[in-house]
């Protein structure tokens, strides 16, 4: 089974081929010579965003640019925004059935199908954009998923990370757990699970239709992503208040999903380019939202947005639930008790390490600069 999964190693001549091998990537070993004895390809690639979220639809167009300039345009791949050929909550369905070719999505929309796919992506106090990645390619998450996806019929690539995502937009603080009671809020899969713990009741409003929803009062809350995507939304002029973690998506990776046959079927040198522009973009896509979050934020204060923690009591209280819940699904799943596991085996040893050097750093280095 292993040999039909999508490798972890990247030949050189790959890196070189998909142009990510730097000053090398001049060398006499050009793109053509791969493509020469290469078949013709066209595939489509459906996304679960649109176009106007720039860095999550604009990984789909990297990902496709990247294939298609390394193989002298033969294996053509065309990104499609969300809803032009599947909407986003069947685009796995539809890999996995053939429909297109390959998908853009977070795994958290299979949840209702497999809770274990939420790990792949993100769960309520799981790990955070490094550690997920570590866990990923050097943790032994890779394999364990790859058995889980192949019984759906899929094969998958990391896609990117959105890394911590902002709690959401509310009309009122919510300034104990008790607040939460009664809530209506937009949220979905295993974060919808724990809220409804406290009472709340979640709502599954699509992006584009949240601030009609707020507006309207049918709905007193939403999360959607973090200030770069979130401040596309203007969110700010009927939810002002902006609470933070969300401590549901603590570093939600995306992946690139691939339908099994097709991706035994395509010849080892497009199997690895394709790892290879998926590695690209899974740096750049983490790498945009570092960059942008920080000047999205300002803006957004600015225009009146009002930043708000959870309370220590919301925080302690989602833990609890978040347990509760896994421990009920690990209950009727073993694919979901056993990747749950090693993921909180995993996680409990990163913070470990965590909160020995980068905590120390990070946290000296955030007091420095509220010093000036």
């Amino acid at each position: 089974m292993a040999s039909d999964l999508p490798d972890r190693t990247l030949p050189r001549r790959a890196l070189l081929a998909a142009g990510l091998g730097g000053a090398a990537a001049a060398a006499p070993l050009a793109a053509p010579a791969l493509a020469q004895a290469a078949p013709e390809l066209r595939w489509r690639l459906s996304s679960a965003y649109p176009r106007n979220l720039d860095i999550l639809f604009g990984a789909s167009e990297t990902l496709a640019r990247l294939v298609g300039e390394a193989t002298d345009g033969r294996f053509q791949i065309k990104p499609l925004p969300v809803g032009e050929a599947v909407a986003a909550d069947g685009l796995i369905d539809a890999v996995a059935a053939g429909n297109v070719e390959m998908g853009h999505a977070p795994a958290t929309l299979a949840t209702a199908k497999d809770p274990t796919f939420a790990l792949a992506t993100a769960l309520p106090f799981g790990l955070n954009a490094r550690g997920q990645n570590a866990w990923w390619h050097a943790g032994g998450a890779a394999d364990l998923f790859s058995e889980v996806f192949a019984k759906q019929g899929l094969a998958s690539l990391p896609g990117g990370n959105t890394g911590a995502q902002m709690g959401g937009w509310f009309r009122k603080e919510v300034k104990s757990a008790a607040d939460l009671q009664g809530l209506k809020i937009r949220i979905a899969g295993l974060g919808a699970q724990v809220l409804a713990k406290f009472g709340a009741q979640p709502q599954p409003t699509p992006g584009p239709d949240i601030y009609a929803a707020l507006e309207s009062k049918a709905i007193d809350a939403a999360e959607w992503i973090g200030p770069y995507d979130d401040e596309k939304l203007g969110l700010q002029k009927v939810a002002p208040i902006y609470h933070y973690p969300g401590f549901w998506e603590g570093g939600a990776m995306l992946h690139f999903w691939i339908n099994a046959e097709k991706w035994k079927a395509l010849p080892k040198t497009y199997r690895t380019l394709l790892q290879a522009a998926a590695a690209q973009v899974s740096a750049e896509v983490q790498a945009r939202y570092d960059a942008r979050n920080p000047g999205a934020l300002r803006r957004l204060v600015a225009g009146g947005a009002q930043l708000r923690p959870f309370p220590q009591d919301v925080m302690e209280a989602a833990l609890k639930h978040a347990n509760d819940v896994y421990g009920e699904i690990a209950g009727r799943n073993p694919d979901f008790k056993r990747i749950y596991e090693a993921m909180r085996t995993f996680r409990n040893e990163e913070y470990l390490w965590f909160q020995v050097a980068e905590y120390t750093y990070d946290n000296f280095m955030i007091r420095a600069r509220a010093r000036g």
